[in-house]
């Protein structure tokens, strides 16, 4: 039973993720995690998954979870320093890692979801990134060509949310989470709240529900806390 793109079972909405699938996921950090379709997954116990996402969680919480598991073959990230299973899977070679300049893999999300196959960048020239990649000069400088990312599945947390998948992000749980949406093919959202269509104002939409194919409301979200850090008075 759904209104609009609501559905009311997490288990229904990633019941067609299936091994071998390739996924975006929002986050920064354990910030703006899509905690209850991930705990879903595990659950699921789908496997060889290539996971698109900043970081891979912290080893009990979040992506850390699938890692966890044994679930994930491939991880595509710009950072990897909070988890220590993801060192130990890749040291052995049970994981399969590429690592990708933040603002480069932003861009290669954005750029699957608007269309666009290609582009170049000069971020990780005479680097290891480079290396295999179509260089070309543009005005004396060097650039080399990266890759769009398009992925079967989005996992993607908001704030708010209408039937019609529009979508509202809340200050820094903003992060990767509206470039993980438009690099889904098929993009499954978890919201803390879901409001009627017409109450969210145009001007406050930061998603547009055409990159939104299922949605769902979340509930007691632990919001974890991935580094206290505090002043002594």
């Amino acid at each position: 039973m759904k209104k609009g793109k609501v559905l009311h079972s997490f288990e229904e909405a990633i019941a067609d993720i299936q091994d071998g699938s390739t996924l975006a996921v929002g986050g920064f950090g354990l910030c703006g995690i899509p905690e209850k379709a991930i705990l879903t997954l595990c659950d699921k116990g789908v496997k060889d998954l290539t996971v698109v996402s900043n970081n891979c969680g912290v080893d009990d919480w979040g992506l850390g979870l699938l890692l966890a598991n044994k679930q994930i073959k491939k991880m595509v990230s710009s950072y990897v320093g909070e988890n220590k299973i993801f060192e130990q899977q890749f040291l052995s070679g049970e994981l399969e890692v590429e690592l990708v300049p933040q603002g480069t893999l932003a861009e290669r999300l954005r750029a699957g979801g608007a269309g666009i196959p290609g582009f170049y960048t000069a971020t990780g020239v005479g680097t290891p990134i480079a290396e295999g990649k179509e260089h070309k000069e543009f005005d004396g400088r060097t650039y080399i060509l990266e890759r769009g990312i398009v992925a079967d599945f989005a996992l993607v947390k908001a704030w708010k949310a209408d039937p019609l998948g529009n979508l509202v992000f809340r200050k820094t749980a903003r992060n990767f989470n509206p470039l993980a949406a438009m690099a889904g093919k098929i993009t499954i959202v978890e919201a803390e709240e879901i409001v009627e269509v017409g109450e969210l104002h145009p001007d406050e939409i930061h998603t547009p529900g055409i990159y939104v194919q299922r949605v769902l409301l979340g509930t007691n979200y632990e919001k974890r806390i991935e580094r206290r850090t505090v002043i002594q008075a």
